[in-house]
This record gives C-alpha cells, structure tokens and sequence, in this order.
C-alpha cells in the first residue's frame, strides 16, 4: 500500500518532533507500505529547509519516494480546488496531493485532516 506523508508530518520529523520520528519509523518496518509523499510535499520540505537540516533533509528524502505531477494530477487537483476552497479552505498544494491519491492510490497521512474533506480520499492521522 502507497503511503502519502503530507509535509507537515516530515517537517515535525527534521525539527525533532519524537512522534514524528516514531511514526515514520513504523511505517517504514511495515513491509506492505511504501513511504511516498507528493511532489509538492516535497517542494514544501525542501523549499521552507533551514540551512542547517540540509543533510538531514536530504537523507529523509532519499528514503522517500516523489509521487509525479502529471495532466491527469493536476487536471483532477483543480476539480476538487474549485469544489472544496470556498468550503473547506483548501490549498493547492492539499488539492494535488488529493488527487495524486485518488489517480495514482494510496492513503494520505497527515495531522491536518481537515484539510482533506473528499470523501474519495483515504486519510489517515498520523497522531
């Protein structure tokens, strides 16, 4: 099973947050998952990186596989941005890892489950 980690769940993970690290760590045994995060998952991680976490970063990173952002992706991320940002407030970034989870599989984990109201979408709370 493809498991989509949101950034706010690698973020807490490079600034040391202990569940974080827990939590990743039990995915990664599991060997039925695989550790996936979006493309702008990653652009988040990478671009918000503080100069010291580089290495860190990167080595998370390197054990994590990038989901593509494709026509497909991006044509099914502006259906569910324009159905659920007046309601819901969703971001751009939320509608394409929402739809790389409904065109490609897998569950999204992430701590902010609000941000993923589509009732297609599997989410998970990381904790």
């Amino acid at each position: 099973m493809k498991a989509l980690i949101d950034a706010d769940i690698l973020i807490w993970h490079l600034r040391g947050e202990r569940k974080a690290a827990d939590y990743l760590c039990g995915l990664a045994e599991d060997p039925d998952i695989e550790m996936w995060t979006g493309a702008m998952q990653r652009a988040e991680v990478l671009f918000f990186m503080r100069p010291h976490e580089e290495e860190a970063t990167m080595s998370l990173l390197s054990r994590i596989r990038t989901a593509a952002v494709d026509q497909i992706v991006i044509d099914e991320a502006g259906r569910l941005f324009r159905k659920w940002n007046s309601s819901h407030g969703i971001d751009p970034n939320d509608a394409i890892l929402a739809a790389t989870a409904l065109t490609g599989g897998g569950q999204i984990h992430t701590l902010n489950q609000k941000h993923y109201p589509m009732k297609d979408v599997v989410v998970i709370k990381a904790w």
